[in-house]
């Protein structure tokens, strides 16, 4: 392990250099790897892990995704099974399903997993909160996750482009002694950037608050807050959105992606830099209270509860539907779909 100091606080984090593949390879050369899922996590994991030279195994229900499956090389009878036949070829169970999902198969899933087998998550939910999503699972198995910090697209994308995507890893159940062991070799076979550990509770409430918060939910809310305001005081559509939304996401995060926030703002006019300056504080201000009451539902696990109840409805894909569609047709995103079409590279 690495000791890297992230702001003053000292880490150890596991690199591909510490960790080659080639003794992940040697670590997992006798296991097959049933990947349960190949909806958002299990196409990324599963191709990664293939490409890789893993023994890997997919099962899914037929319907669209099981033609995606097989659309990306993986073949009937040989590679691609139905999920309970794939539960039980699998020597490490990868839990990529939905969390709905998971809950709704974990009766069909557990009666296969035998002494001595590995159960795999990418997302502590269903462990963390197993007294809501009854996934308790046996004893006498290793538990294990690996959870990539982004989707499954992205996982597979940078894999390809020959880069990584930083992965957390934890430990729940040990059964065998080798757990640890079994988990990093299994972030690497992924094409993980680096490892970093956590455990399965800190990993589900850190991202249902990511989620919730600054990655989608308060990121969306701050922009429609901004595009309303212009709108309201004249601005037009393409205005509005181009300083809201355009410029944020094509000029401004790939610089402080590259080197940071402050090399972001150095590389700003001076007008902009002070502005910055200034109101970062009362928007810090504002937001952190919300930030706090979501965290707080997040532990307690209200949010998990309202997860459960709301994906647990038979018409909760409809509704899902109807609510993405509203984002589809409001005025703001229906002017980021013209603005995407106008950028150069669509010319």
């Amino acid at each position: 392990m690495a000791k890297i100091n992230f702001g003053g606080v000292i880490e150890e984090v596991m690199t591909r250099e510490e960790f080659p593949l080639e003794k992940a390879r040697e670590i997992l050369k006798n296991e097959t790897i049933a990947v349960i899922g190949y909806g958002v996590q299990g196409p990324g994991q599963a191709c990664n892990l293939r490409d890789n030279g893993f023994n890997v195994i997919v099962g899914q229900r037929q319907g669209k995704t099981y033609e995606k499956a097989v659309a990306d090389g993986w073949v009937p009878g040989q590679t691609l099974f139905p999920i309970e036949e794939a539960a039980e070829k699998g020597t490490i169970v990868c839990m990529l399903l939905s969390d709905a999902a998971q809950m709704q198969l974990w009766p069909t899933i557990k009666k296969h997993l035998t002494p001595g087998k590995t159960l795999y998550f990418s997302h502590g939910f269903a462990i963390t909160w197993n007294d809501r999503t009854g996934v308790v699972p046996p004893k006498d198995i290793d538990v294990i996750m690996v959870a990539p910090k982004g989707s499954g697209r992205s996982l597979r994308t940078m894999f390809v482009e020959g880069r990584g995507l930083n992965s957390s890893y934890a430990v729940y159940q040990d059964a065998s002694g080798h757990a640890l062991e079994k988990v990093l070799a299994f972030g690497i076979g992924i094409g993980s950037g680096y490892l970093f550990e956590t455990t399965f509770i800190r990993e589900a409430t850190s991202d249902l608050t990511g989620e919730r918060g600054s990655l989608m939910g308060a990121i969306h809310g701050l922009l429609l807050a901004q595009y309303e305001v212009l709108r309201e005081n004249g601005h037009t559509p393409s205005e509005a959105f181009n300083e809201t939304c355009e410029e944020l996401t094509q000029s401004l995060m790939p610089l402080f992606a590259a080197k940071g926030m402050d090399w972001m703002y150095a590389n700003c006019s001076t007008t902009a830099q002070r502005g910055a300056l200034d109101w970062m504080g009362p928007f810090h201000d504002a937001i952190k209270p919300v930030v706090q009451k979501l965290y707080a539902s997040v532990k307690c696990g209200n949010e998990a509860q309202i997860s459960i109840d709301s994906n647990s409805k038979p018409d909760y894909r409809e509704g899902l539907e109807k609510e993405l569609q509203a984002l589809r047709d409001s005025e703001m995103w229906q002017t980021g779909a013209v603005v995407r079409k106008l950028r150069p590279e669509n010319n």
